[in-house]
């Protein structure tokens, strides 16, 4: 059988959008480092039912956010469906001085990377301004990071 040019270039053409589509998949893979969080997050933040807020004046007038504990949930989408983490962070002179997240997965997968995430959050962001957070992954977990962006996002609102 002969391949003729309009072939070969159907054949190019089809292998082309193959690799496309799979380097467009392992894009996102090869960010988050694992096959079970491949899908770009979509975040909200949203008040836990027991959310708390401890404020107190900042003794620096140059702050921008008052000193105190504030928690927030963050809600992100992840393979498994819709996952969230409460974030529970310390503010003193905007600096983050303490944070706790709660993982609040239902997935299997998803609790296992939130658990990573959990236990490597605080290494990334106390002693960091809170309007310097951007946290994009964490211990090999990409996707609970929207969730938690979502949740200082509207800690940032809640302390101004």
């Amino acid at each position: 059988m002969q391949i003729t040019r309009r072939s070969r270039v159907g054949l190019t053409l089809i292998g082309g959008l193959s690799l496309v589509g799979s380097l467009a998949g392992c894009a996102v893979q090869d960010s988050s480092a694992t096959t079970s969080e491949t899908t770009e997050p979509s975040s909200s933040a949203t008040t836990a039912p027991e959310a708390t807020t401890e404020a107190t004046e900042s003794a620096d007038a140059g702050s921008v956010y008052t000193d105190g504990t504030y928690t927030e949930t963050g809600e992100y989408t992840s393979p498994g469906g819709q996952e969230s983490v409460t974030v529970t962070i310390t503010l003193e002179s905007d600096v983050v001085t303490a944070v706790d997240v709660v993982a609040n997965a239902e997935n299997p997968n998803s609790k296992r990377y939130q658990g990573e995430f959990v236990a490597g959050i605080a290494d990334v962001v106390v002693g960091q301004n809170i309007d310097e957070l951007s946290v994009s992954k964490v211990a090999g977990s990409s996707l609970t990071s929207g969730g938690f962006n979502a949740a200082v996002d509207a800690i940032k609102a809640d302390a101004s």
